[in-house]
């Protein structure tokens, strides 16, 4: 047994390589390549591969999605908007995981979670479909009781609750937040449901998202690539997936 992989199942850590496709195309060149960043992390602890595949392409292409899928080792999960072209290539691909989030062209990263309460039919739709293809399907939301619920009702096992607003707020602010996706994470345990988080997280503040018991696996990126600048790609993942596993760790021996 390792630190970092500890018998049975502690906290699993999501790799996100959206900002290594970034890196590559801001200069139109090969590199770095982000196939060659997910396969590395895999070896340095990483559990899954997070990437999503926007509508206007602007970092992982398709061609990226395609070439990676037969290559892991651990297990893809792909995030993906609502829209018929994304749930069709997802069943062509059949990843383990399929994610849904809410897109627009002119954010800079996800804003927020999807509205899967004022969405309710088409969410069903594409949940069924990947549902149907032998996809597992989680649905990016925040930490709002009526989101969890629909979620629940339609189906889909696995909820990714939205850390931005956490990551984004200090102090009271960041407390109250926190308290709220602590909440939560109890509502969704208590339907069933696979509790996942993610968005905006880094080395100073998972603490304390990673030390909530019944989440299951955080997704991490740009902190991730960014470190990686100064500490080197998989020290940087080793790092991180350290951290959430000692800490959670160390709330279970309280």
């Amino acid at each position: 047994m390792s630190f970092l992989q500890p018998a049975g199942p502690v906290i699993d850590l999501g790799i996100n390589i959206d900002h290594v496709a970034t890196l590559r195309n801001a200069r139109g060149t090969s590199y770095p390549d982000p196939i060659r960043a997910a396969l590395l992390a895999e070896q340095a602890g990483a559990d899954c591969i997070t990437l999503h595949l926007r509508e206007d392409r602007r970092h992982i292409k398709d061609a990226d999605v395609i070439a990676l899928a037969p290559q892991l080792l651990t297990r893809m999960n792909l995030e993906a908007a609502v829209t018929q072209e994304m749930i069709d290539f997802a069943c062509r691909i059949k990843p383990a995981d399929v994610c849904l989030v809410p897109e627009k062209r002119t954010e800079v990263t996800t804003e927020g979670g999807l509205d899967v309460v004022t969405h309710f039919k088409a969410v069903q739709a594409a949940v069924r479909q990947l549902q149907g293809e032998g996809i597992r399907v989680s649905l990016f939301i925040d930490a709002d009781e009526a989101q969890i619920a629909a979620a629940a009702e339609i189906g889909a096992p696995v909820i990714e609750l939205h850390t931005g607003r956490y990551a984004d707020t200090d102090g009271a602010e960041q407390a109250a937040e926190l308290e709220r996706i602590k909440a939560g994470v109890l509502f969704g345990v208590g339907r069933g449901l696979k509790v996942n988080a993610g968005h905006g997280l880094h080395y100073t503040n998972v603490q304390a998202i990673a030390a909530i018991p019944d989440i299951a696996e955080l997704n991490i990126g740009h902190a991730i690539v960014a470190h990686a600048v100064f500490a080197g790609w998989e020290n940087a993942v080793r790092e991180m997936k350290a951290i959430m596993v000692s800490t959670r760790l160390g709330q279970g021996a309280k």
